[in-house]
Parts: C-alpha cells; structure tokens; sequence
C-alpha cells in the first residue's frame, strides 16, 4: 500500500504523451477508486479522466434520485427499480449492492469490451463495488483507497455540498467509518489532505500501472521518477492514518 503526505508537485504536461503508446500488460486495467463520501475520490478520478484519455469512466447504474447537475448517462444511468431487477435477472451487472436505501450496479460488457481493446477503466465505488469488481478481475485491478486527512474535515466537506439534508449527512458520517475500516484490502492509499498532491500520486501510481516502472522510448515520461514516488510513499506506515481515523 501507499500512502501521500508530500507537498504539492507540479505534474509534467501530458500534452506530448504519446498515448497510442501499448499497456505493458498488453490489455487495460480497472482503476477501482473508493472513499468515503466527502473524501474526494469524484473530484480526483474525474480530474485524471479529463486529463488522459486512455481512460474510460464506468457509468454505473442506480435507481437514487437525480441531483441537481446531474446527467443521465454521464455521471449514472438513473433506472427504476424495475428496470435494475430486469439486469439483475437478465446477469448484466458484474456487482449490485444498496448503499444509503439506494441501489447501485456495474454493467459487465462495457468493461470486458474496453479492457480487451487495451482502454482501462476507472470506478468510482465504494467498498463494496471494489471487491466484487476485483473479485471477477483480479489480475486487472488495482485499487486505490482516497482518505480524509481527519473525519471533521470530512463532515465539514459534506456540509459544504449542500446537496443532502441533514439526515442524509449524518448517516453518510456514520457509514463512513464502516467505509475506511477497509482500507487494507486495497492496493494503495491516497490521504487527500490537498488537493494537488494527493492527485499528483493518483497519476503516479495510474501512469505506472499501464506504461511499466522502467523508462520507455515510446512513452515520453519519466516513469522510473513516477515510481520512485509511489514507492518513496510506501516506506511510510500507510495504515497508521487509516487505523487513526477510526480508532
């Protein structure tokens, strides 16, 4: 696991990247990234999707309520509960579990598809999503815990949405500690005190997972730096933060 508590980096521009590059794995990965709500996981994955397009976002599906700014199709399919039992029945969803009344699902042909054609996926899921994910996938996972640097700023950041009432925010703080007491079966730890750091070590460890640790001549990065950043975050404690924040 790893774990970020470094000061911001200023990430290398990727516009050069020559991104036709191949996955050294030869196919795509899933990129599963949890949290608990609040903690930031939305913000970073869909910062590294508008930034490299190698990714593909997996639009789940869910039958909760539509938010304010939200577009069916682009941050979820919302279905009726008919039509959510309809794919259970029918074994379309690769996971379907209820997190806060509501239910959530993963539709499988997309991923199969991608992950062939050598595109990886990003997942922004929670505990529950991750392990069903990477129990069908293991050998194409790789999952990433993002953590709060404390549990106030994570209630504060739930306030500052103003997208949920009160009962909404407090069960969602509860759920929270239930969510991080799983940080270790997750492959690395992000601690998203800031903003910039905490996505600069995201990109690290994504860049890494496809291009390799070695520098290569047709990948225009400095992967070996990149991985020394992943691996200089390992030789901290990464549970030591976790463990703290639910004891």
């Amino acid at each position: 696991m790893s774990i970020v508590t470094m000061t911001a980096v200023t990430s290398p521009p990727l516009q050069s990247l020559h991104l036709d590059a191949p996955p050294l794995r030869g196919r795509g990965s899933l990129i599963i990234v949890s949290s608990p709500s609040g903690a930031g996981k939305t913000t970073l994955t869909r910062r590294l999707l508008a930034e490299l397009p190698t990714i593909d976002f997996s639009v789940s599906y869910t039958t909760r309520p539509r938010r304010a700014g939200e577009l069916d199709g682009v941050d979820y399919h919302f279905v009726d509960a008919e039509h959510f039992d309809r794919m259970v029945a029918s074994d379309e969803l690769a996971e379907s579990f209820v997190v806060h009344g509501n239910r959530y699902g993963t539709a499988k042909a997309p991923i199969d598809a991608a992950i062939a054609r050598g595109r990886d996926m990003i997942f922004d899921v929670d505990y529950q999503g991750a392990n069903s994910l990477a129990a069908q996938w293991p050998a194409d996972s790789v999952r990433i815990f993002i953590l709060p640097p404390d549990l106030a700023t994570l209630e504060a950041r739930l306030r500052q949405r103003a997208t949920d009432a009160p009962e909404v925010i407090a069960r969602r703080l509860a759920k929270a500690i239930e969510e991080l007491r799983q940080f270790e079966s997750y492959d690395h730890l992000i601690v998203n005190r800031d903003l910039d750091p905490a996505y600069d070590l995201l990109r690290s460890i994504y860049l890494t997972r496809r291009y390799g640790t070695v520098d290569r001549a047709d990948v225009p990065l400095a992967l070996t730096e990149l991985a020394a950043r992943v691996a200089a975050n390992q030789a901290d404690d990464p549970a030591a933060h976790a463990r703290a924040l639910v004891s």
